[in-house]
């Protein structure tokens, strides 16, 4: 039953929250929700807080009020151990997505993988392979991000 819970419950579930950064309030009084299928995309003015949201979503800043759920997580609750696994359900590609230069595709890729709690060297290659089959890259892995196109780097981003 809980898959079933799952795959028709929101992705995303934000009610009245606030977020500061440091000392500076950054968003209130933000209501959202987004369900399976969708596609968010977030636009606004430099400082308007865009980022601040989207960090407190995938666990990286605190609400300081209000609720959210992210992924069937409890925000408020995440604990620092577990953020990993929140981050393996989510896909957010910032503007600047920041491939590690002096790293091959695939050791981007495996850098992001062990980060989120990934630890043997064979699954990890067979999901780097998979993942780059995915995205139309099959054969790029050994490559460097400034041998890729705009796109294709983006694509490995994600």
């Amino acid at each position: 039953m809980s898959d079933l819970n799952e795959s028709t419950s929101p992705l995303v579930i934000l009610k009245d929250v606030a977020l500061h950064h440091q000392e500076h309030q950054v968003l209130s009084g933000v209501n959202l929700q987004v369900d399976r299928g969708e596609f968010l995309y977030l636009i606004g003015k430099t400082g308007s807080g865009k980022s601040s949201l989207l960090r407190a979503l995938y666990g990286d800043l605190n609400l300081t009020s209000g609720s959210g759920e992210v992924c069937n997580t409890n925000l408020s609750t995440l604990n620092r151990r577990n953020v990993h696994k929140l981050r393996r359900k989510l896909g957010i590609v910032f503007q600047d997505f920041g491939l590690l230069t002096d790293r091959s595709v695939s050791d981007n890729l495996k850098f992001a993988l062990k980060a989120t709690g990934w630890m043997k060297k064979n699954e990890m290659k067979d999901r780097i392979d998979e993942v780059l089959e995915t995205v139309g890259l099959p054969n790029k892995g050994y490559k460097f991000p400034h041998e890729l196109s705009g796109g294709e780097q983006q694509r490995v981003a994600i």
